[in-house]
C-alpha cells in the first residue's frame, strides 16, 4: 500500500525535533503557512500536526500556535504514573509519612501476630470485607461527617481501586462524565481505560462553574459527576456548603451519579459535610488510607447507596477478590485504638508547616492552594513554558509535574504542580529554592 504523501513530512519534522534542530519551545508555522510551504491541502497540514501531537512532540495551544515540546521529561510527566530516580527530589507525587511510622508498624505487626484471629486472615475474605472491618471504617467515616451503615461500606485495594470499581459497576463505555478541567490524573487514566467521555468544567473560585455544569446537563446526557469537594487535587479548594447544596441540586434534577473523592479530605479542618451526607441516595464516597497513614497499605473504601453495593461487590470479585486480610486488620486496629485520628492530626500540622515553608521560599511567585494541603499550584507567566521549567528542574535533580496529567480539556495551562509531602523539610526547602530560581530564570528569558 503506498505511503500517504504527508508521512515523509511527519518523519522529517519528528527527526528535526528529536535531534534538537527544532529545539523545545520553537513556534512552528501555522497550519496555513505549513500547507503553503509544503504544497499541501490545509486539512493535510492539520493532519501532520495532529500526528506529531499524538507522538508527544508538539502541543497546540489555542490562540498561540503549535510549539515543540520538551521530550526529555520523565515518563511520569506525560502519563499518570511516576517513578523518580533514586537521587531525585520528588515533588511530583505525594506519599506523606511521619517520623516513627515504621516503628508503629513493627508494634502493630507484633500485636497482630499474637492475636487469636491470625489464621483467619490467611483465608479468602468476603468480597466487600469482613463486616467487623467495614463497621470500623463506618466509624471512621463518622469523623468526616458521614453516617453510613457497615453494609454500605466496601473495602477495596486503595482509593484508586475504589474509583475503578465504581466506574466499572455503574457506568458503560461512552457514558459522559462531568469533571473539573483540572483533576486527579488517576481518575483520567481509569476513565480512558473504560472508554468514558470526560466533559471538562472550568473552575469558578473555590469549585467548578455550576452554571456551566447545569448547561452541560441540559445539553448532554451526563451520567456522572466526578469531584473532590474537600481539598481538591491539584487546586486545593474546599467547596463551601451553598456550593455543595447547589451541586447536589443539579445532580438530583438531572438524575446524575455523584462520585466524591475524599482522598485528601482529612487535611481540612471543620469542612462542610460530604456530598454523600447531603445526597446519600446518589453519591458514592471514595477514599483510603494511603495519605493519612501510608501508601504501602493499599487499603481503601467505598461508601455507596445500598442498591449499588451488590454490583460493586461483583466487580471487586472480578478484580481482586478481596482486600489483603493482614493489611485490612492493621488498619481496622488503628481505627479502633485511635492511631488513625492521631496520624491525621499530625499530618494536618505537617501539611500546614510545609505550606508555610513554601510561602516563605517561593516568595512573590503566583500560586494557588490551600494552607492545609500537601500541594501547591504555580501558574506561569504567558511567556514561560512549563515543560522547559520541568526539564530545567530535572537537570537540578528535582522532579515536578506540569499541568498535562491533570488537564481534561484541550487547553492545557502552563503551570507547575508541587507535591510537598514526600521529602524531608530541609530537602524540601532546597528544592523549592531551585523551583523559584528556575521559574524566575525562564521568566526573564
Amino acid at each position: 500500500m503506498p505511503q500517504a504523501r504527508y508521512k515523509p513530512l511527519v518523519d522529517r519534522l519528528a527527526k528535526d525535533i528529536r535531534s534538537g534542530r527544532l529545539p523545545p519551545g520553537t513556534r512552528l508555522p501555522t497550519h496555513r503557512q505549513l500547507a503553503a510551504r509544503e504544497g499541501l491541502a490545509l486539512v493535510t497540514a492539520t493532519r501532520v500536526y495532529a500526528e506529531l501531537e499524538a507522538m508527544g512532540l508538539v502541543s497546540g495551544e489555542q490562540g498561540r500556535g503549535t510549539f515543540v515540546k520538551e521530550t526529555a521529561l520523565y515518563a511520569g510527566q506525560s502519563i499518570d504514573l511516576h517513578s523518580a530516580a533514586a537521587d531525585m527530589v520528588d515533588l511530583s507525587f505525594n506519599y506523606p509519612s511521619l517520623p516513627g511510622q515504621a516503628e508503629l508498624l513493627r508494634v502493630a505487626l507484633r500485636q497482630l501476630a499474637g492475636s487469636g484471629d491470625l489464621e483467619a486472615l490467611l483465608r479468602y475474605q468476603p468480597h466487600a470485607g469482613r463486616l467487623h472491618d467495614r463497621a470500623m471504617v463506618a466509624r471512621h467515616l463518622l469523623r468526616r461527617g458521614l453516617s453510613v451503615p457497615a453494609e454500605q461500606v466496601l473495602l477495596v485495594d486503595g482509593a484508586q481501586h475504589g474509583i475503578a470499581i465504581t466506574l466499572m459497576a455503574l457506568l458503560l463505555p461512552g457514558d459522559v462524565v462531568a469533571v473539573d478541567a483540572l483533576t486527579y490524573p488517576g481518575f483520567r487514566l481509569i476513565a480512558q481505560t473504560q472508554h468514558l467521555e470526560l466533559a471538562p468544567i472550568a473552575a469558578a473560585g473555590a469549585g467548578p462553574d455550576l452554571e456551566a455544569l447545569e448547561k452541560l446537563c441540559r445539553q448532554r446526557s451526563v451520567r456522572a459527576i466526578y469531584t473532590m469537594p474537600t481539598m481538591n487535587n491539584p487546586l486545593g479548594w474546599v467547596m463551601d456548603l451553598p456550593r455543595r447544596q447547589a451541586l447536589v441540586a443539579i445532580a438530583r434534577k438531572y438524575g446524575v451519579i455523584l462520585i466524591e473523592d475524599g482522598a485528601y479530605a482529612f487535611l481540612a479542618e471543620d469542612p462542610p459535610p460530604p456530598l454523600a451526607t447531603l445526597a446519600p441516595e446518589c453519591t458514592v464516597y471514595i477514599s483510603g488510607f494511603s495519605k493519612n497513614i501510608a501508601a504501602g497499605l493499599r487499603v481503601g473504601f467505598v461508601a455507596a447507596p445500598l442498591p449499588w453495593v451488590s454490583k460493586m461487590e461483583r466487580v471487586i470479585r472480578a478484580t481482586i477478590w478481596n482486600t489483603p486480610g493482614v493489611m485490612t486488620a492493621l488498619v481496622s486496629s488503628w481505627i479502633d485504638d485511635g492511631t488513625v485520628v492521631r496520624l491525621e492530626g499530625e499530618k494536618r500540622q505537617d501539611a500546614r508547616a510545609r505550606q508555610r515553608l513554601a510561602t516563605e521560599v517561593l516568595g512573590p511567585l503566583p500560586r494557588v492552594g490551600h494552607p492545609g494541603s500537601y500541594f501547591v499550584w504555580l501558574p506561569l507567566a504567558e511567556e514561560v513554558r512549563a515543560d522547559r521549567v520541568a526539564v530545567a528542574l530535572m537537570r537540578e535533580q528535582v522532579s515536578v509535574s506540569t499541568a498535562q496529567p491533570f488537564a481534561t480539556s484541550a487547553h492545557v495551562p502552563h503551570a507547575i504542580r508541587l507535591a510537598l509531602g514526600s521529602v524531608a523539610p530541609d530537602a524540601l526547602r532546597l528544592a523549592l529554592a531551585k523551583v523559584r530560581r528556575a521559574i524566575e530564570q525562564h521568566t526573564d528569558c
